[in-house]
């Protein structure tokens, strides 16, 4: 007499197990993370090589006869956490003028004929840098509370214009031998460093100089710094 079995309807299961890891030994390990740090750093240098090439090209490579007119502050000052305020009472951040090429001017808000001379080239030499006006900032820091004259507020439009300490001023930018800080006009890069002061006593006969200064350091920094913040 046969039997029948009967089918078994249950359906298979399957078990899925990882693949082991292979064994590295400690020494390629180790190999195999500087790699990957040189990697980052290369990738780190790739895009910081604008940067580091205009700032080489300005600072290191300066033949004969393309001398600065303004001094090269060396080395440079960062821009310090100042806080002061605008001429509407309004609090302002140093710091957020980061991001800009800045032309500055110090004096009081009384604003003598040196300052109002100041204010004037600031003016003149951002016009005359034609389509990368926009990069540049025009920033007037008052030491004191002095009244700003009304007559001077429309020439002060599109500059900014702030109330700062005078001592913390004083600890980030100085004034060339025998000179104060009204006397100079000072350069500050885009990422706020404080990197060039101008001879005092600018004019017509010597604007030209500041000009010149003014269109290097925007043409070497052309590749990587952009108008606006």
């Amino acid at each position: 007499m046969s039997s029948s079995r009967p089918e078994d309807d249950t359906p298979l299961g399957l078990t899925v197990h990882s693949m082991p890891e292979p064994y590295v030994p400690p020494a390629q390990e180790r190999k195999r993370t500087v790699l990957g740090r040189w990697k980052m750093m290369l990738v780190f240098l790739i895009c910081a090589a604008p940067v580091i090439a205009s700032y080489t090209t300005y600072y290191l490579i300066r033949p004969e006869g393309r001398r600065n007119y303004g001094a090269l502050i060396q080395p440079q000052r960062p821009m310090p956490p100042m806080v002061g305020t605008l001429l509407d009472g309004t609090p302002f951040a140093l710091q957020s003028l980061k991001a800009q090429w800045l032309l500055v001017t110090v004096s009081s808000g009384a604003c003598d004929a040196q300052c109002a001379n100041h204010l004037y080239f600031q003016r003149q030499l951002r016009e005359s840098l034609g389509r990368e006006k926009d990069r540049l900032d025009r920033v007037w820091l008052i030491t004191d509370d002095a009244p700003v004259s009304e007559a001077l507020l429309p020439a002060l439009r599109g500059a900014t214009v702030a109330r700062v300490s005078s001592a913390e001023l004083s600890a980030w930018l100085a004034p060339d031998a025998g000179h104060t800080l009204p006397d100079h006009l000072y350069v500050v890069d885009p990422m706020a460093n404080w990197m060039m002061r101008f001879p005092a006593g600018i004019s017509i006969d010597n604007a030209s100089k500041f000009k010149r200064d003014l269109d290097r350091l925007l043409r070497a920094s052309a590749s990587w710094d952009q108008s606006g913040r």
